[in-house]
């Protein structure tokens, strides 16, 4: 069963992942290119705008959930002593993921953007915004994939919760994108203010991953899963 630490530290991800530094001052734009507007700010278009950045998170959390069906069918059947080498890889993958967001090695594909082109349309925009939400779920840019990568990490050294994992990252990276459509006039203005702490957010994610993995490599991650922490103030 997935502790409710993981759950969180997915969800928190998928948080980190929009607010990456090549993610987020983009999304004004392609949110409201969808809908068929030249901005957020357009009152015309405030309810198109929201519906299709419904439709755009339902695109990459449906791709995220059958990724997270099929991993979980897969991981189940492994024997157990193929499992305890998958937990190795899978923290080790973590801590290199977590030593590229905190900036300390460099891998050149990793740094090679591949933002979605929007070259083909739909009669309905709405299956437009679903289908490139689905494609966003691919990678929309290194930053992304760097985050989504640690998560994956963690889902392959815990059998039967990668469906889990992959939804509350889902939830973690879909909610900021349904406030943005909701609260359009607001959205530009704040993501500017914000830009100048997205680094920093980056970085300390990349250091959690770094302690995350660690864990997951020695196989001590439950030790902190399981803590008790009103038993130990109490007894403390």
């Amino acid at each position: 069963m997935t502790s409710n630490l993981t759950i969180g530290i997915a969800f928190f991800a998928g948080i980190v992942s929009f607010l990456a530094p090549c993610v987020l001052p983009l999304v004004p734009g392609y949110l409201a290119y969808l809908a068929g507007s030249t901005s957020l700010d357009d009152p015309s278009r405030k309810k198109t705008i929201f519906v299709n950045s419904i439709f755009f998170v339902l695109g990459f959390s449906v791709l995220f959930s059958i990724l997270g069906i099929l991993l979980n069918t897969i991981l189940e059947s492994i024997a157990y002593d193929v499992q305890i080498w998958l937990a190795r890889i899978g923290g080790a993958l973590i801590i290199f993921f977590g030593l590229y967001l905190v900036g300390l090695i460099h891998i050149g594909f990793l740094a090679r953007e591949h933002k979605l082109r929007l070259t083909k349309r739909f009669n309905s925009r709405y299956l437009t915004s679903f289908l490139f939400g689905a494609a966003f779920a691919a990678g929309w840019t290194p930053c992304v994939g760097a985050v989504l990568g640690s998560i994956l990490g963690l889902a392959v050294t815990q059998p039967g919760s990668a469906f889990s994992l992959l939804l509350a990252y889902s939830f973690g990276l879909g909610l900021p994108f349904l406030l943005v459509g909701a609260f359009t006039s607001q959205a530009s203005g704040v993501i500017a203010k914000f830009s100048r702490w997205l680094k920093p957010i980056n970085i300390i994610f990349g250091v959690l991953l770094i302690v995350l993995g660690v864990l997951v490599f020695t196989q001590s991650l439950n030790l902190i899963a399981n803590f008790d922490f009103v038993n130990a103030i109490i007894q403390g």
